[in-house]
């Protein structure tokens, strides 16, 4: 079998994945604003898998509000340590930010079990109290995302950015489309793809924009 190897430096070879990815996407990347590429080109870099193109969802403010709550030393939320784990915490904590997630917590676990709810619930209710801008990203749980549209329904949270990427089979796709009935800012996958490394994928892609605009 005569296969042929790319020889890239290690240093190029995030770059040249994302000029592949800029040539595999063709005009399929016209659909998407200056400010989107770059979140929807990590997330296909995160995940190799080009449907993002057709199912990445953008309300029109999303990218500048997720943007203005970093610089202003945002908590960026998650439903999953691994998601937290995937968030380039050292260029979060620049602007005075923290990565935060609740789901391990004794005291969250122990709520949820009083309760009969699941640990996700409490955690966006901790969410809610938090005295800070909040960026939501939750990749994991859609029970964290239907109760965070519930809190926002009742006028109790008010997140700066709801990044919806939960994946699976139960209230997934259900809970995505009840978030694009929301007025907030929002970045959703529809369907049932998703992930937490795709939910770390966007926050790096908004945190990477805020330092690049910085150095200029």
């Amino acid at each position: 079998m005569d296969i042929k190897l790319q020889r890239v430096a290690p240093g190029d070879i995030e770059a040249r994945s994302m000029e592949l990815i800029t040539a595999e996407l063709g005009e399929r990347a016209a659909a998407f604003t200056e400010e989107q590429l770059p979140i929807l080109k990590r997330v296909i870099h995160t995940s190799a898998d080009f449907d993002y193109a057709d199912n990445l969802v953008f309300s029109p403010d999303a990218v500048s509000a997720g943007l203005e709550a970093i610089r202003r030393g945002c908590a960026i939320v998650t439903d999953t340590q691994m998601a937290r784990s995937g968030i380039n915490k050292k260029v979060l904590e620049k602007f005075g930010g923290e990565a935060v997630c609740f789901m391990s917590d004794p005291d969250v676990a122990r709520e949820a079990k009083e309760r009969g709810v699941t640990r996700a619930t409490v955690s966006m209710e901790r969410a809610a109290a938090l005295e800070k801008p909040v960026i939501l990203a939750i990749g994991n749980a859609p029970t964290a995302l239907v109760r965070a549209c519930e809190l926002m329904a009742e006028g109790r949270f008010s997140p700066a950015l709801v990044i919806g990427v939960p994946v699976g089979f139960v209230n997934v796709v259900e809970s995505k489309e009840l978030l694009l009935t929301m007025s907030v800012p929002h970045i959703a996958a529809r369907g049932r793809k998703g992930g937490s490394n795709v939910a770390a994928a966007i926050c790096n892609a908004l945190l990477y924009t805020v330092s690049h605009n910085e150095r200029e």
